[in-house]
């Protein structure tokens, strides 16, 4: 499975931007799929998490309410729409996929190359 991270860039704080991460390969409909981040200096975490079927996501405290995961699974492709950026939300942004779902680094089977986002006060 290839994953192709996209959408990333420069924004003002406040400001909107939304990710995508298109699958390919020998995907398969029941991967759970989800994002990380790195920002510099600080370990990879974990941002937000779609179920195979796209009825359960999940959210770090850090983002909650403020971006959205979401998933077209007939175009296996993962969406994470982040509105009300702020400065700390600047990282390079990995897409990943697994099996036992992609809510945590140990869970994830396949890493996308990331994406940066930065956000600018």
């Amino acid at each position: 499975v290839q994953l192709q991270a996209s959408g990333g860039g420069l924004v003002q704080a406040g400001g909107s931007l939304r990710l995508s991460c298109a699958a390919s390969g020998r995907t398969r409909s029941n991967y759970g799929m989800g994002w990380f981040r790195r920002a510099p200096g600080k370990e990879r975490e974990f941002v937000a998490a779609v179920s195979w079927s796209g009825e359960s996501t999940r959210y770090s405290d850090s983002v909650k309410g403020r971006f959205t995961i979401s998933r077209d699974s007939a175009k296996n492709t993962v969406y994470l729409q982040m509105n009300s950026l702020k400065p700390e939300d600047t990282a390079v942004y990995y897409c990943a996929a697994g099996l036992r779902g992609a809510w945590a680094t140990t869970t994830v089977d396949y890493w996308g190359k990331g994406t940066q986002v930065t956000v600018s006060s």
